[in-house]
Formats: C-alpha cells, structure tokens, sequence
C-alpha cells in the first residue's frame, strides 16, 4: 500500500510548470461548438452522423462505428452487443480504469481478471489461456498506455473457444499491429473521447462493430430502445420491445470530434515524437525500465509514457520540486470492494511486482521536445 510522501494532489499550472495531461482542444474546434450551438441541431442530429462515418473511415476500415456518451457508455454497448447475459463469464485486466469492468456489474457477468505482462502493463496471455473454460463468453483486452496487445494470440485463444474479442482501446487511437489500425481487427473495439484523450469531445466514446446486422439494435439501445428513425419519419409504431439507454452523442460532442479527427495526424505525430524523445533519453538509465518501449510489430499510439521505477515515491518527489507533475492514472481492479466477489482468494504475482513502482510521465500536445528533455534530465540527475 502506499507509503508516507508529500501531497500529491493536481499540479497548479504555471509558465513553469509541466503537468501530467491536458486537453486538445484547438481554435477550429471551439469555432466548431460555436456555429453548432448556433444552429438548429445541439443533441444528437447530422454532426454525430458525419463524426461516425469520419471516424470509420480513417481508424474502422469502414466497418460501423456508433458514437455514445462516454467510453463507459461504449464499453456497456459493446457488451450487450455481443450478447452477453447474467451468469457468463468474461475474462478481463486487471490494470485497467475501472470503466472496463463496472458494466458487468450492470449486467450481472461474472470477472475472471487477468494478470498483466509486466513488460508492457498488458494481459499476460499465458494467464488468459488457464482461465479459459466454456463458461467464458468473451475477452476483454485493454492496450495500456498505447501499446496494443498480442492480438494474434488473444485472436488464437478466441477463436479455439469461438468467442467474441472486445478491445478496450480508449488510449490506442491510432495504434496499429502488424500494420492494421486498431478499431479494423477485433469484432467490437471501443474508443474514448474523455477530457484528456487524444481526441476529445469533453466526454464521450465510440464502438466500431464489424457485424452491419448490429448496427440498427446498436442505434436503438443507445436511445432507449426506439427505433429514431423510424420516430423522426413519423412511421414509427410506438412500440419499445428491448431495454435501451440514454446513451446518445450531442451535436456539440461531435462538433469537437470532427474537427479533432482533421487535425488527428499534426496531434499524434507530436506525441509520438515525445514518446521517441523519452524512450531515446531514459533507455541507458539504470534504476528504471520503459513500458512497452521496443516493440518492432505494433505502433504505439502514445497517450502514456510509463516507466517501472525503483523507489518510485522519491522519483515523484523529486518531480514535483522542480514542477513536474507525475503519477499513476489506474489501479488494479482488485483493490475496489465492488469487485471483491470476482477476486477474493484470487493471486495475481506480476501486479504485485510492479504495484508501486509504475510511474506516468506528463505526455500531451501543450509539451515540446524541450519539456521532455527537461523531465528526464532532472530523473537522470538521481533520487
């Protein structure tokens, strides 16, 4: 459990200071809000419908994709969609936003977590192969930081017990395995919009389903369970047969989105260039190691630049004297009390190695190639 240190609460931001995240929103995207609060359309209406087809376009290979709420919104879509019930059983990370896994306490499915690979945060196959029985009905992956999972294994493992994959890829916009974008590989993959992703639309989330079949149930869960179209052409028979949601994305959500989707490759070209600055200027430090640096058959989509530290509370001290903010952004799932009946009695030995030692360094579009050099010479001057 954590030890004693000084306050770490949020940073207060100054000319002089680098905190952890920050939001992307640029000057075409407020222009954006303000012609769409301006128009007749401010909940969900033609602008969700283009930030959809945009989005298919350039990350989904053009299979579906069904703008919501929020990522948790995408997530509990996601699983409905695949035809989870009461009593199944889905494999999923331990390591992750608790987002992942609160839905299935919605739906009454039953958690059998994973532990994660301590090289890249990620599921560890090896665990998800033992926890495998016929009453698991799904794997739920989540590409830590950026880094996509071994999907060829997970899709190996899937396809022997013929399952469903759900990627929870809410930080790997961008991403891709083995030359594919993450969002064109998996039967449901599920992205988010929240505050400090690389898209933002202050909230929200996406699902990219490959099954065309799905897409009208889709539309419907996410508005209640009526058919919208059908209402707005005046043929609708009033009739509502299945459970839905007010899951919907507004106008001004997706006026944020669209223009974010244009300047996407400007974005994620910086961040990568400061992830590669870090991996350059951290790789030879001795008291620490690199998540998911290295990789040769995946592109990591850097939202996250996250090391394994000795001593990481002195690290983070030492940070935030010289006003660099840094922390952890997730937690093992085993810790809530909410999921105490999926985890007691339950081991998970490479979590437990690296619990206090994972560290988050500030990563986001306000940083230059200077800020990160800053940040790693004051960790390769010692703690």
């Amino acid at each position: 459990m954590k030890k004693s240190v000084k306050d770490m609460s949020l940073m207060q931001e100054d000319s002089e200071s680098i905190v952890l995240c920050y939001p992307h929103v640029s000057d075409l995207a407020k222009k954006s809000v303000m012609e769409t609060l301006n128009s007749r359309w401010i909940g969900q209406g033609p602008k969700v419908k283009l930030f959809e087809e945009n989005f298919s376009k350039k990350f989904g290979s053009n299979f579906p994709a069904i703008a919501v709420g929020s990522g948790t919104d995408a997530l509990h879509l996601s699983y409905m969609l695949a035809g989870l019930k009461p009593g199944d059983e889905v494999i999923a990370p331990i390591f992750t936003c608790t987002a992942t896994n609160i839905p299935f306490l919605y739906m009454g499915v039953k958690i059998k977590f994973a532990d994660i690979d301590v090289s890249t945060m990620n599921l560890d196959i090896n665990h998800v192969r033992q926890l495998m029985s016929d009453k698991v009905k799904a794997i739920v992956c989540v590409h830590y930081g950026g880094l996509p999972c071994d999907m060829d294994e997970l899709k190996s493992i899937a396809d022997e017990w013929g399952i469903p994959i759900i990627e929870d890829a809410a930080h790997a916009v961008g991403a891709k395995y083995k030359g594919v974008n993450i969002g064109s590989i998996s039967d449901f993959t599920m992205f988010s919009f929240q505050a400090i992703k690389h898209i933002t639309t202050g909230d929200g989330g996406m699902v990219v389903v490959k099954d065309k079949e799905l897409v009208d149930k889709a539309e419907r869960l996410r508005w209640f369970g009526i058919d919208r179209k059908a209402k707005q052409a005046g043929i609708w028979e009033n009739d509502i047969t299945e459970i839905g949601y007010k899951y919907q994305m507004t106008d001004i959500s997706a006026a944020m989105g669209i223009v974010s989707l244009a300047e996407f490759d400007v974005q994620s070209k910086l961040r990568k260039k400061l992830f590669k600055t870090y991996s350059e200027e951290l790789t030879n430090c001795k008291r620490l190691k690199i998540v998911g640096n290295g990789f040769t058959d995946r592109e990591h989509a850097a939202w996250l630049f996250t090391i394994i530290v000795e001593d990481r509370y002195k690290l983070q001290e030492k940070l935030r004297d010289n006003k660099i903010e840094s922390n952890q952004m997730h937690f093992r799932n085993d810790r809530y009390s909410i999921f105490k009946e999926f985890t007691d009695g339950k081991k998970f030995p490479n979590m437990d190695k690296v619990e206090e030692d994972y560290l988050v360094l500030p990563l986001h579009t306000k940083m230059t190639v200077k800020d990160v050099r800053k940040v790693c010479s004051v960790i390769k001057s010692g703690w």
